[in-house]
């Protein structure tokens, strides 16, 4: 990642002394959280779940270069866990599966698989934040799979008979896991007066947001709490351009971190998002009403 990013600033720089434009540099998640704003005409301040192959955050957007933390995964990404999933039950020999990703696969299988087969339990029941853990969900999951594999007889590599089953299972928990903590951070906003009391919005971007069922379990908890789900189109929730250069559009019309053409500027491989909260999330402490997950 560092290198890639290094080459890139390095092409950008040159790119904008050659032709003497403005220089803006881009943080990664803020281009995730302002891509909604390019087709829907949302106002500041709004919620942000951002999940994708390399991070998982919740914020609150208060403007274009404004951010609180309010959580944040403290190992893996959920996109990066559903892939390694997927590479554990050897989804590319699946004929169904052989040309999508990790997560796309088992989205695809989880359509026709019966989570309540096998029981993943939920992670970080006891802590009462809103970062995110997946490693140990993960660890759940192959646990099943070696046990699945000894109980067919079949090695490492070989399609499972049940291999639907732990899709849609998987698929289930990682959405809960989301659910759970998204919910916390709205009653945590509601509390500290964070969020407008008319017409919140909870935006979920990140390659991750494509996911369906993903979007569906999301939308129980934004109906149980008066909140509007946005998203972007698919197509705009994976990595892409597009989304840089609204940022870029963003800032110029803000004024905000437009630097001249020949600004020295290093890159950040793990820049924080705006002002961190996390504590004092963790500090409220907020236990969760039930709500029902009729899926």
């Amino acid at each position: 990642m560092a290198l890639s990013l290094g080459i890139g600033l390095e092409f950008s720089r040159r790119f904008v002394r050659q032709n003497n434009k403005p220089f803006i540099p881009i943080h990664h998640m803020e281009a995730h959280a302002l891509t909604v704003r390019m087709l829907e005409p949302v106002s500041f301040p709004f919620l942000v779940l951002l999940i994708s192959g390399g991070h998982s955050l919740l914020a609150v957007a208060r403007g274009v270069d404004d951010f609180l933390l309010l959580g944040h995964t403290l190992d893996e990404a959920p996109g990066d866990s559903l892939d390694k999933v997927a590479r554990r039950l050897s989804l590319i020999r699946h004929p169904q599966c052989s040309t999508l990703s990790g997560g796309q696969a088992l989205e695809l299988l989880a359509k026709d698989g019966d989570r309540t087969k096998f029981s993943f339990k939920t992670p970080m029941g006891q802590s009462y934040d809103c970062s995110f853990s997946f490693a140990g969900l993960r660890n759940q999951i192959n646990m099943t799979i070696m046990k699945k594999e000894a109980e067919e007889g079949i090695e490492r590599g070989s399609l499972l008979s049940c291999v639907n089953d732990i899709a849609a299972a998987t698929q289930h928990t990682v959405a809960c896991h989301l659910a759970k903590r998204t919910h916390r951070a709205i009653l945590f906003c509601k509390a500290n007066g964070l969020l407008p009391s008319v017409s919140p919005t909870l935006v979920l971007s990140g390659g991750v947001a494509s996911n369906q069922y993903i979007r569906k379990v999301l939308r129980i908890i934004t109906d149980a709490t008066g909140l509007c789900l946005l998203s972007p189109p698919a197509k705009y929730c994976t990595d892409n351009g597009v989304m840089i250069a609204w940022n870029g559009v963003e800032r110029l019309r803000e004024g905000s971190g437009v630097l001249p053409p020949n600004a020295e500027i290093s890159y950040e491989p793990k820049a924080q998002l705006g002002v961190d909260l996390t504590a004092a999330v963790k500090a409220a402490a907020i236990k969760l009403p039930p709500v029902r997950m009729k899926m």
